[in-house]
């Protein structure tokens, strides 16, 4: 197949025609990709600031149309149109039973680039293929557990569900989910990239009555406006640690960085009222530290840190919920999508990401 493969970090990405990929074993199914945003985790990888093993190839937030399903595979069929997801729930592990499919055992695939048996499914001249980030499609194909595609209607369109699988699933469920947002809470949003985009959206579903997003980029922060946001805030120009608290009085009820920055967890910290929650929803750097001080004040304040990964989407319940979500008006998918290019143009689209350009680009794998 075609596919765009990572083979050094720092250096462009090959797009090449002799990726090989294998026919689904039990459990799995392989899917063809119509489209796939580019997330900021791709980038990290392709400029090294995230570890993984090479020759990889990335992508992680993707629809498409089910092409072969592995023997005992009930759920879906060939032809079914399916968005993808980086953490398919076993929903048999500790984690699952205990309602935290965030962190099931498949989650560490977005770790180790490969299935739980170690295997990829994904070769190139006779070696090892990885697939990046818990699935692998900047290609033409993917493989993926079951429960890792779920079915949507035929008449959505893939080109915009596609930034469900990360970008909406991350933002919305960290409101929803991992934070638990309350109907009439103060909420500082720090980045509005697709995530932080989707978190304020996540706020408004939820029925924040304060919304303040944060954002050195001023074409982020009016759509942000236009998503729903209270206040805008430009972290060059203001302080927003000290905005927030003169807006709300006492500080925020929840804090949420979607950049993946430890000085912007720390800021958070700093943001929120007592009793409030800061949570961690990009991805920092793997050489960045949190300083809590001092901690005794954390503790007599009781405030709280979380960690958030994917949301803590059961993505099987979680994407129809945003699809109807965004059905009857209340999600915005399209404003989310700024750019579309055929694979071929990917390290273009990188760049943009990079420089900060639009919010997400989405490749079109048939162009």
């Amino acid at each position: 197949m075609r596919a765009a493969v990572l083979v050094e970090a720092g250096k462009p990405l090959v797009v090449c025609d002799d990726v090989e990929i294998s026919e689904p074993k039990a459990g799995q199914v392989r899917v063809k990709v119509k489209h796939c945003g580019i997330c900021h985790s791709d980038l990290s990888i392709v400029d090294g600031v995230f570890p993984a093993p090479m020759p990889v190839v990335l992508g992680h937030e993707a629809a498409g149309i089910v092409d072969a399903v592995g023997p005992d595979v009930t759920s879906l069929a060939p032809g079914d149109h399916v968005v993808l997801t980086p953490v398919p729930p076993c929903g048999s592990c500790y984690f699952c039973l205990r309602g935290e499919p965030g962190v099931c055992v498949n989650a560490n695939a977005i770790m180790t680039n490969s299935f739980a048996d170690g295997t990829t499914g994904l070769s190139r001249g006779g070696s090892v293929v990885f697939r990046g980030v818990g699935l692998g499609a900047f290609g033409e194909y993917v493989l993926t557990p079951a429960s890792g595609a779920v079915k949507i209607a035929h008449d959505v369109p893939l080109d915009v569900a596609c930034v469900i699988g990360c970008a909406v699933q991350t933002g919305v469920g960290a409101v929803l989910n991992t934070a638990r947002v309350e109907a009439g809470a103060t909420v500082l949003v720090m980045g509005l990239g697709g995530i932080g985009l989707s978190i304020v959206q996540g706020a408004v579903v939820a029925g924040a009555a304060r919304i303040i997003a944060a954002d050195p980029l001023p074409a982020r922060r009016e759509v942000a406006r236009k998503l729903g946001a209270t206040d805008l805030l430009d972290p060059k120009e203001i302080d927003v640690v000290a905005r927030t608290q003169e807006l709300t009085g006492v500080g925020a009820d929840y804090a949420f960085d979607a950049v993946g920055r430890s000085s912007l967890i720390e800021d958070g910290l700093r943001a929120t009222r007592p009793g409030g929650t800061t949570v961690c929803v990009g991805a920092a750097p793997i050489d960045q530290n949190i300083t809590i001080a001092p901690a005794a004040l954390f503790t007599i304040t009781e405030k709280k840190l979380l960690g958030c990964t994917l949301g803590g989407c059961n993505s099987l319940r979680e994407i129809p919920r945003l699809i109807a979500l965004w059905q009857s008006g209340r999600l915005d998918l399209a404003s989310l999508v700024t750019a579309r290019r055929p694979l071929g143009e990917i390290d273009a689209a990188m760049a943009d990401l990079r420089a900060g350009k639009g919010i997400r680009t989405v490749l079109d794998m048939a162009a």
